[in-house]
This record gives C-alpha cells, sequence and structure tokens, in this order.
C-alpha cells in the first residue's frame, strides 16, 4: 500500500496494490502495520457497505464527538465522486473541499480523519462503496452538513437524495464541535 496527502490535514488517499492472476485478482485493503507506518492510527470498530444507483447522493455525514469517527472508504463497483468537507476550525483548511473520483478500476481509496463530512455521487448504475470506521454507529451522535450548502458544484442538476440527508443544517449555519 502507498499513501499519498491530499490539501486537508489527515485526508490521505490510499493506495492498495491489486495482485492478479488467472483466477482473477486480490486486493489488500487494511493493514495495521502498514498504517501506522504512514502515520495513521486506524483500527476498524465497524464495517459496511451501501449500494447505488446511478446519480444517488448519499452525504454529508459524519458522527459528533465523543463517538466521532475516521472512514476508510473504497468503492468495489461502478465508480463515485467521493466528496469531503473539513469542519475542523483549527486544521487551517475549515470549509475546504477535497473531491476524487472512485472506482473499482482503480484500487484507491480515501482515508478520512475526524471532522470531515463525507458524502459521494454515484457515477453509475450499480456502485458498492465499502467503509471502515473507527467507532460504532451512533444514532444521538448521527450528524450532517446539506449536500448543497457548501459551495462545492456537484455535477448533477438533480440528485436522488434521501429525506434525511435533505434534512440536514446548511454548512453556514453549522457550529462545529471539532
Amino acid at each position: 500500500m502507498n499513501f499519498e496527502s491530499t490539501e486537508l490535514p489527515g485526508l490521505s488517499l490510499v493506495m492498495a496494490n491489486r495482485h492478479m492472476d488467472s483466477r482473477g485478482s486480490f486486493v489488500k485493503t487494511y493493514q495495521r502495520q502498514c498504517f501506522s507506518r504512514n502515520g495513521i492510527d486506524f483500527c476498524a470498530g465497524e464495517e459496511y457497505y451501501s449500494e447505488s444507483v446511478k446519480n444517488a447522493l448519499r452525504g454529508m455525514h459524519f458522527q459528533l464527538p465523543p463517538v466521532d469517527h475516521e472512514k476508510l472508504i473504497f468503492c468495489l463497483r461502478g465508480s463515485v465522486l467521493d466528496v469531503c468537507l473539513d469542519l475542523r476550525k483549527e486544521s487551517g483548511m475549515y470549509g475546504a473541499v477535497h473531491a476524487v473520483i472512485l472506482s473499482e478500476k482503480e484500487t484507491t481509496g480515501l482515508f478520512i480523519p475526524k471532522g470531515v463530512a463525507h458524502g459521494f455521487l454515484s457515477l453509475e448504475e450499480d456502485s458498492l462503496i465499502s467503509y471502515a470506521v473507527s467507532t460504532e454507529y451512533s444514532p444521538e451522535h448521527d450528524c450532517g452538513i446539506h449536500w448543497d450548502s457548501f459551495g462545492f458544484k456537484w455535477p448533477s442538476v438533480s440528485p436522488i437524495v434521501s429525506p434525511r440527508d435533505s434534512g440536514h443544517p446548511v454548512f453556514s449555519g453549522f457550529s462545529s464541535p471539532f
């Protein structure tokens, strides 16, 4: 695995290696020692995946302290435009956005630190995203920022958005605890 820093502190691209043979391929997406050697102390507390139709937009999600979490995201099928919004007041990048396309064709994932909201737009009909997060889901700490309130230009004029995500507060009215 190789790691590449982004402009948002702590947000890293994770390039996993794909091993191919006559049976198909094998990709290791996480090895604790490898992450640790690269300055990332990450241990998964929960893992899950989501399947999304083309034009589905999920986000911008995060959990509030004290159960805020780090995320490790990979696209296993299809492709998505993955978007991160820095909510950390002391990061020097508060309100900054990082966007990257993740796809099954590439073995690049994204490590997202605490205090960064995450969302994505599915670019294909059947995109599959895997998530490993450092803490378990806590409904009372679940939070989000309205997907179109922070100045990012999504490449869709009418994405499919859940009622939950449509109801998140706008970025300008959000008081960050990070």
